[in-house]
Formats: C-alpha cells, sequence, structure tokens
C-alpha cells in the first residue's frame, strides 16, 4: 500500500517532466496567443525529429502576424534542409509589402541555392548601383581611353537561382565598354559623347543569363591614356630597321665570302700559270736533247720575246693615266 502511494507521485512527476521536455509550453503559449494553431503533438514531433521548435515556431509567428500563412510542415523542413528560416520569412514580409510576387517555396529555394534571399529582395525594391574597374580601350586612331562606368541594377528573382553573379555583369559591362571604344573612329568622339558608349553597351542585353535585372549604364569618368597607334608604328619601324640591318649584315657576309672564294682561285690559277712557266726551260732542254730545237731558233723565239716585251712597255708609256688627256686643247 505504501509503495502504491509513491509510485503514483513519481509517475505523476515523470509525466510532468516529459511534457515540459518536449513541449515548451511557453513557446505553445505565444503560438496560441499569436493565433497560430500548433498543437502539442506538433511540438512532441519536432522534438522527436531533433528539430528545434524555437526556429520553427518563432519565425510562424511572426509570419502569421505579417499576414502570411506558411504551413508549419513547409517550415520544419526547410530548417530540416539546413536552410535560413528566419531570412526567409524577413524576405517574404519584405516583398509583401512591396507587392512583389515571391512564394515560400521560390524563397526556400533561393535561400538554399546559398543566396541571400532578404538581400534580393531588398535590391528589388531598391537597386543597387554597382562601379567598375577602370576599364582601357583604344580608338581607331590610335589614342587609349580608360573609362569608369556605373551600372544600376536590380535583383530578378525569377533567375535568382542558377542565374550569374554581380562578377558576370561587370565583366559583360567591361566588354561592352572596349568594344565601344574600339569601334570609335576618334578619341574626342568618345570624349564628347561618352553617353553613346552607354546606348551602345545598353542595347546588347548584357543581363541575359544573369540574376540581375541591368536598369542603366553611366560613364562617370573617362582618362586619355598613351598613343597607343603612334607607339605601334614605332615599335614597328624599329623592327623593320632591325630587319634591314640583319639582311645587309647577310649581304655583307656574303660578299666577303665571295671575295675570299675568287681570291683562292686567282691564287689557285696563279700557282697554275708559275708551274707552267716553269716547265717552259725543261721543254726547252728537252727539244734541244732530242734535236727538235737549234740554236737558232732559240734565238728567233728569244728576239722574238724582247720584241713583244718591248712593245708592250712602249704601249704602257702611250697611254695616258686615268683622268689626263695626251694633247692640250
Amino acid at each position: 500500500m505504501n509503495v502504491t502511494i509513491w509510485i503514483i507521485p513519481i509517475l505523476a512527476i515523470l509525466v510532468l517532466w516529459l511534457f515540459f521536455y518536449f513541449v515548451p509550453v511557453g513557446l505553445w503559449i505565444s503560438a496560441l496567443a499569436a493565433g497560430v494553431p500548433v498543437g502539442p503533438m506538433t511540438l512532441v514531433g519536432m522534438r522527436l525529429r531533433k528539430v528545434n521548435p524555437h526556429k520553427v515556431i518563432g519565425p510562424m509567428i511572426t509570419a502569421w502576424k505579417a499576414g502570411l500563412r506558411p504551413s508549419v510542415l513547409e517550415l520544419e523542413a526547410h530548417v530540416l534542409a539546413g536552410g535560413d528560416l528566419g531570412r526567409v520569412i524577413r524576405a517574404l514580409i519584405s516583398a509583401d509589402k512591396a507587392n512583389i510576387a515571391l512564394d515560400f517555396q521560390r524563397a526556400a529555394a533561393i535561400d538554399l541555392a546559398g543566396r541571400d534571399v532578404y538581400d534580393a529582395v531588398a535590391m528589388s525594391v531598391n537597386p543597387r548601383v554597382i562601379e567598375t574597374p577602370k576599364i582601357g580601350a583604344v580608338a581607331k586612331d590610335g589614342i587609349q581611353l580608360f573609362a569608369v562606368a556605373r551600372v544600376t541594377v536590380r535583383a530578378n528573382l525569377e533567375r535568382l537561382v542558377g542565374g550569374a553573379t554581380e562578377e558576370t555583369i561587370i565583366a559583360r559591362v567591361g566588354e561592352g565598354i572596349v568594344s565601344a571604344i574600339g569601334s570609335a573612329d576618334s578619341h574626342k568622339a568618345v570624349l564628347e559623347n561618352p553617353d553613346s558608349i552607354s546606348k551602345l553597351v545598353l542595347d546588347k542585353g548584357l543581363d541575359a543569363g544573369t540574376a540581375f535585372e541591368l536598369l542603366s549604364i553611366d560613364i562617370a569618368d573617362v582618362d586619355v591614356g598613351k598613343n597607343i597607334g603612334a607607339q605601334l608604328q614605332t615599335d614597328q619601324a624599329e623592327a623593320d630597321l632591325k630587319v634591314a640591318r640583319a639582311k645587309a649584315e647577310e649581304r655583307r657576309a656574303m660578299a666577303i665570302a665571295r671575295e675570299q672564294e675568287m681570291s683562292a682561285l686567282v691564287q689557285e690559277r696563279q700557282a697554275a700559270v708559275v708551274e707552267a712557266e716553269a716547265e717552259i726551260p725543261r721543254a726547252i732542254a728537252e727539244a734541244f736533247r732530242k734535236g727538235q730545237l737549234g740554236i737558232m731558233d732559240h734565238y728567233r723565239l728569244r728576239n722574238i720575246q724582247a720584241d713583244t716585251k718591248m712593245r708592250e712597255g712602249l704601249a704602257q708609256e702611250e697611254t695616258p693615266p686615268a683622268g689626263e688627256t695626251t694633247g692640250g686643247a
């Protein structure tokens, strides 16, 4: 009998402890006071699924107070998926107050994709201005220009999941500025009408496939750089001069080689003549021994040689030097 008296209070205490452990009474009362339909068994189920009820019921109360009616199952599923439910609820409330079409499923998908859905909604309401770095390009007249642009973008919630980021917008705008300056006939035209760059770039539809809507492109600054055309012409002239020098050196080397070759050929022929002249006395002696040449024949040969040398000497004396005449005017 005494044991039964003790068991009943212990069981009652155990049941109360389990109830207060699985059911956060304060949170439950707050939900009932806010008109949020959350029962004790729902809270018990969250505990069993290892979901913190405060992370679900707190944002749910905020949403219901703002006039939204998300279900507890959707909110719990988002928490189980690792999403930031508080940020999603704040984004939904902001979108609702700004009359922006955004449902819970899309907001949850944006949040799970790693994007800040609240920041995206804020950017949809208040467009963001992105300033590009200084972009250099060369006009057709060879003058280099540096331009800085301010790009006004608004988040596109429909393309936020899977859309390109701000880096893509900046890269495309830079490419468009380079193309616009490069197609200008003169850098002066760009300096006089910088808005022409904005119009050309804006007409290209650079926001295609991105998570943003391109509203405007404003050229903030344009600076004049180097005369790239003159520099390229100077470099080309220097390159042509080096090529000409190389070709001239090649021709000089070939001329020297030909001169050396001719000199060697002349020396070879002179050696052959000397060798042939050395054979003449031997041939005369051989002719004397064989009786093919007599003394008188030898004397006549010597006389002919002497006459020939005398005529050559007289011809050289009668020939005037170059630049002189033989008679007076």
